[in-house]
């Protein structure tokens, strides 16, 4: 039992390659995030219509295409009446990710490309997500409040519409072009486990929504998607700049983590939080409350600091760390910053649903089936003796 135990390997596909892909690569070591051959950095510029182009179609969209591509995503916002009517019979309480994951299998109910096996319907498909995520976790906001769900705006861009959707008022210029950032920075990041999700998912050739609600199902947890509340659920409770010290000092002595500070991948900073750090302080300075955004750069410091005099190393900061005060400087509710996550993780999702049914077959097998090395339980690693249950004692 004790040499089965030993030869285990419980590594959890960390460090082992899976798969090709030409959609997204990380690296870590050089704190580089790609997306089809383009730095993150540079995306920051683009829209998030013209990062769902590229990831789906495998190109940035021409002047002339991004206007007409923009008006086809927003022609699919609507949602069917029997699911407005679904999210309407939900407890007020229930937490938002389970609403989502609920509403994807119900939207495959109503699409008509749902029995046709091809890219060109998986395309299809992978549009109406898109465009429908933002409205289901509007929507639902709405109802929980006991308000009702605002339709979506065919003249509003993709970011701006989910703001609208959500409090009923057009954003500013410089909120849309916060949230519109935050969107593309958080569209794709390769075989990250909500990723894997979805791909494990649609190798067993089941359509776009049957993955897309495994990924959402695996960004629920707490461990993967649950992080940038959690920062801001922290800025919250120390509420001043002054409690910031003690505090992070209290934490590391007793070991426990900081929230969105150190990350499963990058030995460096992750790239996007140094793009969303002065957004989060421009809104700070306009909203006139910079205190969450100086909270925010005061734990990174202070942590940063103590990691290096008693480790000689480094803690890199994420994604989460600032998208947290970002998300509620835009009014968005602490329970809906992974949802928001999901409305654009749901682009990358679909282009890896695709890849993987439709340009991956040669490269690997069709259906992914890891091995496991089994070793025992209630017998050890030996086969037990039935017994009838008349005759079965404990120990």
């Amino acid at each position: 039992m004790e040499e089965a135990c030993k030869i285990t390997l419980n590594t959890g596909l960390r460090g082992v390659t899976i798969a090709n892909t030409r959609i997204c690569e990380v690296d870590g070591k050089n704190g580089r995030l790609i997306y089809r051959g383009y730095k993150i950095q540079d995306l920051a510029h683009a829209s998030y219509e013209e990062v769902v182009h590229l990831l789906l179609y495998e190109y940035l969209p021409m002047a002339e295409e991004l206007q007409p591509y923009r008006k086809r995503l927003a022609a699919e916002r609507e949602i069917p009446a029997s699911l407005m009517a679904a999210l309407r019979t939900c407890p007020t309480n229930a937490h938002p990710m389970d609403v989502l994951q609920a509403a994807v299998p119900m939207l495959a109910n109503h699409d008509p490309d749902i029995a046709e096996y091809s890219k060109e319907a998986a395309l299809r498909m992978a549009h109406r997500l898109v465009a429908k995520f933002p409205t289901i976790v509007a929507a639902w906001h709405r109802i929980r409040n006991g308000l009702d769900p605002i339709a979506p705006s065919p003249e509003l861009d993709h970011a701006a519409n989910f703001i609208y959707m959500l409090n009923g008022q057009v954003p500013e210029e410089t909120a849309i072009r916060a949230i519109d950032t935050a969107l593309v920075l958080h569209a794709e990041h390769a075989f990250n486990a909500s990723t894997f999700a979805a791909r494990e998912v649609a190798s067993t050739q089941a359509h776009m929504y049957a993955a897309v609600a495994a990924g959402v199902g695996s960004l629920s947890g707490a461990l993967h998607g649950g992080a940038n509340a959690r920062v801001m659920q922290m800025l919250l409770k120390l509420g001043s700049p002054d409690n910031v010290a003690d505090f992070v000092n209290v934490e590391l002595d007793a070991g426990r983590k900081l929230f969105g500070l150190g990350h499963a991948v990058y030995d460096v900073d992750d790239p996007r939080a140094h793009i969303l750090a002065p957004m989060s302080k421009a809104l700070g300075d306009r909203t006139g409350n910079p205190r969450w955004y100086e909270m925010s750069t005061l734990i990174e410091k202070t942590a940063k600091e103590i990691f290096r005099k008693r480790k000689n190393a480094d803690i890199p900061v994420n994604v989460d760390f600032y998208s947290a005060s970002l998300y509620y400087y835009l009014g968005i509710p602490v329970d809906l910053f992974t949802p928001v996550f999901a409305i654009a993780r749901v682009a990358g999702w679909a282009a890896h649903v695709i890849e993987e049914q439709f340009a991956g077959a040669a490269a690997k097998p069709v259906l992914y089936r890891p091995e496991s090395e089994y070793i025992g339980d209630y017998c050890g690693p030996e086969v037990c003796e039935f017994m009838p249950i008349e005759k079965r004692k404990k120990g």
